[in-house]
């Protein structure tokens, strides 16, 4: 894509329409990144492309600036060309220093780095290390029935809510498993929810739950909050994150997360919980 600089000479720095750009591209990333199946690479290239992009529109001498986000078939390529023939310049910022480690930082994260013979495109890669069909897919293995959608509060009453509310409408909807494991595993997962995603004080947060009901009799129960990331994610599963993930998974309970939100700006976790009696 291309983006129309708009330097403001007085400032110094960035004028307050290129500084909006960073985060837009970070978005752009994001969900190009979810629909081409790697949520891993998520993290690590929004903020390259954040550094590249903040360089080119800080220094570039051009009237526009042009990002490239592409897959090839080995590693993630992005780059940004700023139209100016100077060639950018690693350099070793001091402790106290509050700019200058734009190229250090993707220097550090990228697997490579360089700068085109014109000195007008500066790129960076990924190496797609982990493929598609290493990841953890949204868990669902029958179509669903019914949904039941929960009005969850966004602050610390959420996760008793959730356990009153559960008990209710698993009763009225008569699905046939244990309802007091599937109530505790709706509880672990709103209540970290809470604890570890959302901002007190907030009202306009993602953030809720919902109950759904397979052909198969599986209860799904999906957890959404507003931090788009889960990198620790398989630790948590295996308890070296605390015990709540664990103690669901030992249990038959088959977890996974995804991104969610209209904007890509949300989390969900689901958990499937299967049909039958499970010893607690």
């Amino acid at each position: 894509m291309s983006i129309e600089r708009r330097p403001d000479p007085g400032s110094g720095g960035l004028s307050e329409k290129d500084a909006a750009w960073p985060r837009r591209l970070r978005r752009l990333v994001r969900a190009s990144l979810t629909h081409w199946g790697r949520p891993d690479l998520v993290e690590t290239a929004e903020l390259l492309v954040t550094e590249l992009a903040t360089n080119a529109l800080r220094h570039g001498s051009g009237p526009d600036i042009g990002v490239r986000v592409s897959m090839p078939s080995d590693h993630l390529k992005i780059e940004v060309n700023d139209g100016s023939p100077l060639r950018p310049e690693l350099r070793h910022a001091e402790l106290y220093d509050e700019g200058g480690r734009g190229l250090f930082i993707v220097e550090c994260l990228a697997a490579e780095w360089g700068v085109s013979p014109d000195g007008a495109t500066t790129w960076c890669t990924l190496p797609l290390t982990k493929g598609p069909e290493e990841m953890r897919p949204a868990a669902v293995t029958a179509p669903v029935l019914r949904e039941i959608p929960m009005d969850l509060p966004r602050d610390l009453s959420a996760p008793g809510l959730a356990r009153i509310q559960a008990r209710t409408l698993l009763t009225v909807a008569a699905w046939p498993g244990s309802q007091p494991h599937a109530v505790e595993v709706l509880h672990t997962l709103v209540d970290n929810a809470v604890k570890h995603a959302l901002t007190p004080g907030r009202a306009d947060q993602p953030f809720g739950a919902c109950l759904s009901i397979t052909e198969a009799r599986e209860l799904l129960i999906d957890v959404t909050d507003p931090v788009p990331q889960f990198p620790d994610f398989d630790q948590a599963v295996a308890g070296e994150c605390g015990r709540g993930l664990w103690d669901i998974a030992r249990r038959g309970v088959d977890l996974s997360w995804f991104v969610a939100g209209a904007e890509f700006d949300a989390k969900t976790v689901r958990a499937v919980v299967r049909p039958g009696a499970v010893e607690l």
